[in-house]
């Protein structure tokens, strides 16, 4: 829903996956979705964006070790200001209502300002995240969803429109700062 909203807005979104780090065996026997069809991103590549806008479950209230994995390699990128000014952003899952929705977006926002990047959230323009006749996800650091522990909850209609919201307001804004 993030890339649709990016794509409305008239922007090219291209999805990506981190690599994974567990061990094929264990990853097997745990049923992990191993057979993705998004490409692998590299750390090379990211220069070459306007936007980022970084996608991960929650793992005990933080990024899980795959995406924190992936981003300790962008030390070179860092250091030459490589992603000073772009636009970035952050959505997330958890497996419950209290599952550390805010400090998962905070844990990837943190590498986007370390990086210099400008970030959009999901402001309150989008008001169906105060809703309260129902329990849904979303919050000013960005879009979020609540799963269940084993995926069987889909995002509601409400959560979805708010990932779609704040693609929209990413694509928007990386247009209005490189045109």
């Amino acid at each position: 829903a993030v890339a649709e909203g990016a794509r409305a807005a008239g922007a090219t979104v291209e999805l990506k996956r981190v690599p994974e780090t567990v061990p094929e065996e264990i990853a097997k026997n745990a049923h992990f979705k191993l057979q993705q069809d998004a490409p692998i991103a590299t750390v090379d590549e990211l220069p070459d964006y306007d936007a980022i806008i970084i996608g991960a479950p929650t793992r005990y209230g933080r990024m899980p070790a795959q995406m924190a994995a992936f981003l300790d390699q962008t030390g070179g990128l860092w250091a030459r200001g490589a992603l000073n000014g772009k636009v970035g952003g952050a959505f997330t899952s958890t497996a419950t209502q209290h599952g550390g929705q805010e400090t998962t977006l905070f844990s990837i926002i943190t590498n986007l300002l370390h990086f210099g990047m400008t970030v959009v959230g999901l402001p309150y323009s989008y008001a169906g995240q105060m809703t309260l006749d129902e329990i849904v996800g979303g919050s000013p650091y960005g879009a979020s969803t609540i799963a269940g522990g084993q995926g069987q909850r889909q995002p509601s209609e409400i959560e979805l429109g708010g990932a779609r919201h704040q693609g929209e307001l990413i694509a928007r804004t990386a247009a209005k700062l490189f045109g």
